[in-house]
């Protein structure tokens, strides 16, 4: 009776988990001043695509849109300030693609991307940790710095990369002060301390080495997006947010999956390209506090369009490998989650 009683419970509390976690899954959250971001976000990527495809340098477009994403940090409420907080960020983010530029100058930069990956995941998490950074995590500083190393460059077309970016966190956060002064604001920026968990940073390492090995050791071709799945779980806190953030990663991914073969089916000019994917940059802001998996349905899309723009590829090749690399990485990363929590646990 014991045992049965015991295993019923067991039952009941897995029951009750797999519950908790459909619900976290398909829960919108209210984002109040999401437009914020998304305007900024979206007509700074459009104002660098344009100019990349008028001028006949739209392979280029990877290093604008890391530049870009200065936009997005500092909070989506107009504060005193911020663009402080956004010109740090825009200088963070080019720093990831100068790094990640040099390491595509080498003929082993398949394998040398790991372990640079691996160091700016740390210092991402620990940077995101110590100064409270919103987005939190270390994702978009290890995005820049492997895909950049994907992409290769000579020394001379390292300095274009960084100069492109730059541009781009210029123009992003000139808009946000152009914001400031727009809308105007009462409060100011605070700056905020937080205390750094080491613990929480060699989980990401772990889990970027691990999903950058693997995925290398297999011949997929797009390595960076499984050191990126596998950081995700790492920018929200507790083994149920980041199980619900890595199954939504996946499906997400499948429905923009779907959405990318329709657009990808067609053969747009490259300005008309620009213009779906600040769009879709657009929607992505306005989705992800909301809702993270549908904000994938608009991500997985505009990535794959920003990779089409630059080098591209067989379309079928490209959707499976996108595929593939994300539920490796998304393996990974919760494997390495629920390893911290029961290394927590034992330590009391």
């Amino acid at each position: 009776m014991t045992a049965q009683r015991h295993g019923g419970d067991g039952l009941g509390s897995d029951r009750g988990r797999l519950e908790r976690l459909m619900q976290e899954s398909v829960q919108v959250s209210p984002a109040p001043w999401s437009h914020s971001p998304a305007w900024r976000a979206s007509v700074t990527l459009l104002v660098g695509l344009v100019a990349l495809a008028v001028t006949g340098h739209i392979e280029l477009a990877a290093y604008a849109c890391f530049g870009t994403f200065a936009s997005i940090y500092g909070g989506r409420q107009p504060l005193r300030g911020r663009w402080r907080t956004q010109a740090a960020a825009g200088a963070l983010m080019c720093a990831a693609v100068l790094c990640g530029a040099l390491v595509a100058t080498s003929p082993h930069r398949a394998w040398l991307v790991i372990p640079v990956a691996a160091v700016w995941a740390a210092a991402g998490s620990m940077l995101s940790d110590r100064f409270v950074l919103r987005p939190p995590g270390p994702m978009f500083p290890v995005f820049a710095v492997a895909t950049c190393a994907a992409l290769p460059v000579t020394l001379a077309g390292v300095a274009v990369a960084v100069g492109v970016a730059a541009a781009a966190a210029l123009i992003a956060v000139l808009l946000g002060l152009l914001e400031e002064r727009l809308v105007g604001s009462g409060a100011s920026v605070e700056a905020s301390r937080g205390e750094v968990r080491l613990d929480h940073a060699t989980a990401v390492v772990v889990a970027v080495v691990v999903a950058g090995t693997v995925s290398t050791a297999l011949g997929l071709s797009h390595t960076y997006w499984a050191m990126v799945a596998a950081a995700v779980p790492f920018g929200v806190t507790g083994l149920l947010a980041q199980t619900t953030r890595g199954l939504q990663r996946v499906v997400g991914t499948v429905v923009g999956l779907v959405l990318a073969a329709v657009l990808l089916s067609v053969s747009l000019p490259a300005l008309v390209v620009a213009v779906v994917v600040a769009a879709l940059q657009a929607v992505t802001e306005l989705l992800v506090g909301r809702h993270y998996g549908l904000a994938l349905v608009a991500i997985t899309p505009l990535s794959l369009l920003m990779v089409q723009l630059g080098h591209p590829q067989p379309v079928d090749a490209l959707l499976w490998s996108r595929l593939a690399e994300t539920v490796l990485g998304v393996v990974v990363g919760l494997a390495a989650a629920l390893a911290l929590r029961q290394l927590r646990a034992a330590r009391g």
